[in-house]
């Protein structure tokens, strides 16, 4: 018929009328549009002046349509715009199953036009993508992942088990084939060795022989598909991976032993080919089993958080999904509820279980004009509260959303094992190779050398170096969200594990932020009232002592003009024409106002209109532990500093009381920086812990900032790590848990290293048969995890 048109792709002719036009070309489907578009983004378009007129099959249509991942409601659900105005996704990359994967996916698609930043978690084959909208589509994206032979879909914690359990499945269907055939096989074999002392005629041996090929071909081809398939999209990519290490002996082996059965000439092993791939595909399960069991810990935590909440609009109680609830909505909390969406008690009091967030059991009492936080559990509490934040930007889902960029981004240690596994099973190959050679010349036996250089190939294990230290780093990561520590970026555990010098900030980090009047002495009676409304610009621990000190019901608040913050002094302002001044002893200098201070404890003088008219002095008890904390962050060879904006004698006598022998006072904030300036100088790696305003500069030029949980949001943004729990004991836990992760990320890079030091040698000189080189590959692979997994069991000696 004359409507019909060729497919600008496969060439088949269909009607114009379901043709996908896409300017001047015309394609039968989206599988052929996107092939065609793939060729032509990669320079390959010359291959349709090679095809000429001939046709191609259309592309398989196993995979749903990409456009629909450029759907707006899709990028409202799963794509987030970043700072630098870029689109972010987290996905799931399905048929990721080694090391090599995880590397060609990345290199694939980082080398697409618009594609910014590529990372892929190889212990739970999630990457996170960032790439330049206005350049190319998350639909482009997905047809490179969907080209170079694997899937990908959003990332979505409800269907992860789902997909998991898919997974499993299918490994299981694929064990099962391998095991059965091996079992028979095993049946054969003790037939074929009992035949060699007994006597054993060529036709007998020959129908043996078949039989092991017929039991053989569905372990390789169904059972072994997943290393024939990452072998073949290897060699398209030009990567050589584990994959194509494993098919290549199995396969080399299955062809050798099919030359020897029809020839029936020498030795068969299809024995070999069976154990080979059951035993490595049986690895690769138990593997898949251990990492989930380490990758569990962010669905975990989006399974503790609700869907739908109840919220009241127009005196109506209505069930809303949490996406869609807005800021200074009123929603409804009941006993044994989760609370979705951080906010503020408007009606009602109890008790909220906040272990998922600080890892402490005791329930804390709130009642109106409290926070709640989201992830926390209402014990006993019927409460109406107001919405201080949206859904995404609450406490919890900002929790996962570090602790998932945290997993996604690599150590420094493991870059460089990434760098070296690439061209690790080039490598293999190669001796293989000239172990075939040279055995071939030594011993002029084909069979035998063959066989010795399938071993090498086996027995070699990328893997191994791969898993050393991603599996220790999410285990590390993952301990430590559970004790309420949250490193911002996995590279954080390795620099931490580094470090020479810890600094303290001294209130509300050394100390418990709550410094109370112990003495007030007044020149001059005045109305306190004034000094209530000074001090209630401040948000200083010092001035919020005194406001506790001074306050009750009949204090007024005044307004007060051309208020200023002086940092590490203390607050001015302007009221009837006049000054008021608040703060240490430094300030009053500033103003003209001489004071003599001998105070051992705190001191917050107050003047107005250039008179001295009280001082108050203040003492901030250290926190109960912080001295035994110390003493045991000092046995790590780490020296502690104590930097302080408070006066000499107030200093002193805190850093005696938790056993710090260096300290600094007086200090403005930029003090502070330039004195952490001054330890890089000289050579050290500097961890900076505060809570402050006053602490930001000096956070941010150290290597490691650390914000205590109850600090300033700003304190708490700038930091690389957040103390939630808020206790002094956890500062001492990340250290602890950093060093041990460290050591063991080393220790696995030692035993991949050795492993692969002492068996490859072993079996290039003959002495391992292939079967046994499948074993020790599995073995190796689950050495490391299993060696990972002692950061968690043995955290508590």
């Amino acid at each position: 018929m004359s409507d019909k048109i060729a497919c600008t792709h496969c060439h088949l002719e269909f009607s114009k009328d379901v043709m996908i036009k896409d300017g001047e070309h015309y394609f039968c489907c989206n599988g052929c549009q996107g092939v065609f578009h793939l060729l032509s983004d990669e320079g390959l378009d010359s291959f349709y002046d090679k095809l000429g007129d001939n046709k191609l099959a259309p592309p398989s249509s196993q995979f749903e349509d990409a456009s629909n991942f450029d759907a707006p409601a899709f990028y409202q659900r799963f794509v987030s715009i970043n700072n630098e105005g870029f689109s972010e996704v987290s996905l799931i990359i399905e048929g990721i199953h080694c090391a090599a994967c995880v590397w060609l996916n990345e290199k694939a698609l980082t080398n697409m036009d618009g594609v910014v930043a590529t990372n892929i978690n190889y212990t739970n084959n999630k990457a996170k993508i960032i790439w330049d909208d206005d350049t190319v589509k998350l639909s482009n994206i997905i047809e490179m992942i969907r080209a170079i032979g694997y899937d990908a879909f959003p990332y979505d914690a409800s269907l992860q088990e789902v997909k998991a359990n898919k997974e499993r499945k299918e490994y299981y269907l694929r064990m099962a084939v391998a095991i059965f055939a091996t079992m028979n096989m095993m049946t054969i074999m003790v037939a074929q060795y009992a035949g060699y002392f007994t006597g054993i005629t060529p036709e007998i041996k020959h129908i043996l022989n078949v039989g092991e090929w017929v039991l053989s071909t569905p372990v390789l081809f169904y059972s072994g598909w997943p290393f024939i398939r990452g072998a073949y999209y290897g060699m398209k990519t030009k990567t050589v991976n584990m994959d194509t290490l494993v098919a290549t002996g199995a396969f080399l082996t299955y062809i050798y032993s099919i030359y020897i059965t029809l020839t029936r000439s020498g030795e068969a092993y299809f024995d070999s080919v069976t154990m080979i791939i059951t035993f490595v595909l049986v690895g690769k399960f138990l593997e898949v089993l251990s990492k989930k069991s380490v990758a569990d810990t962010l669905d975990v935590m989006n399974k503790h958080l609700p869907t739908d909440v109840q919220v009241i609009e127009n005196e109506n109680i209505v069930t809303k999904n949490v996406n869609d609830v807005g800021v200074d909505e009123v929603v409804l909390v009941s006993t044994g509820e989760r609370v979705a969406i951080d906010g503020e008690i408007l009606n009602g009091e109890g008790n909220f279980d906040e272990s998922s967030l600080n890892g402490e059991s005791e329930p804390i009492f709130k009642s109106i004009g409290d926070t709640i936080i989201s992830g926390t559990v209402s014990i006993d509490a019927d409460v109406k509260y107001k919405t201080t934040k949206d859904f995404a930007h609450s406490t919890m889902s900002n929790i996962v959303a570090l602790l998932e960029n945290a997993m996604n981004n690599k150590p420094h240690i493991q870059q460089l094992a990434n760098r070296i596994s690439e061209y690790f099973s080039t490598i293999i190959l190669a001796l293989a190779f000239f172990t075939f050679v040279g055995w071939l010349l030594y011993s002029s036996n084909f069979e035998q050398s063959f066989m010795i250089s399938i071993s090498v190939i086996v027995i070699a294990c990328p893997c191994a170096l791969a898993l050393a230290t991603p599996v220790a780093t999410l285990v590390g990561l993952s301990i430590a969200s559970k004790r309420g520590i949250l490193f911002k970026e996995a590279v954080q555990l390795e620099t931490m594990a580094n470090i020479d010098v810890l600094v303290l900030d001294k209130t509300g980090t050394i100390t418990q932020g709550k410094p109370a009047v112990v003495n007030e002495k007044i020149w001059t009676a005045f109305d306190k009232s004034l000094l209530n409304s000074l001090l209630l610009s401040s948000k200083h621990p010092i001035a919020r002592g005194v406001q506790n000190y001074i306050f009750n019901e009949s204090l007024k608040c005044f307004e007060l003009e051309s208020l200023n913050n002086v940092p590490a002094q203390g607050i001015t302002a302007m009221y009837n024409g006049k000054m008021l001044a608040g703060g240490n002893a430094k300030l009053m200098h500033t103003i003209g106002i001489d004071v003599q201070s001998s105070s051992e404890n705190s001191e917050f003088y107050f003047a107005y209109g250039g008179k001295l008219l009280a001082k108050y002095e203040l003492f901030d008890v250290p926190r109960e532990d912080a001295k035994e904390v110390i003493a045991n962050i000092k046995k790590f060879g780490i020296a502690v500093i104590m930097l302080t904006g408070d006066h000499e004698r107030s200093a002193k006598k805190v850093a005696e009381l938790v056993g710090i022998k260096n300290f600094e006072y007086e200090m403005t904030p930029e003090g502070k920086a330039q004195y952490i300036e001054t330890l890089h100088k000289e050579g050290n790696k500097v961890v900076m812990a505060g809570d402050g305003i006053n602490d930001i500069l000096a956070l941010a030029n150290s290597d490691i900032a650390i914000a205590m949980g109850n600090g300033s949001d700003i304190a708490i943004e700038v930091s690389d790590v957040v103390l939630l729990n808020d206790t002094f004991s956890s500062l001492y836990d990340s250290f602890k848990i950093s060093k041990k992760t460290f050591r063991m990320i080393k220790e696995n890079l030692a035993l991949s290293f050795v492993y692969n030091a002492i068996t490859v040698p072993l079996a290039m000189a003959g002495f391992i048969i292939p079967l046994i080189a499948a074993i020790s590959m599995s073995v190796s692979s689950l050495l490391v995890v299993g060696n990972s997994m002692r950061i968690k069991f043995g955290y508590k000696d």
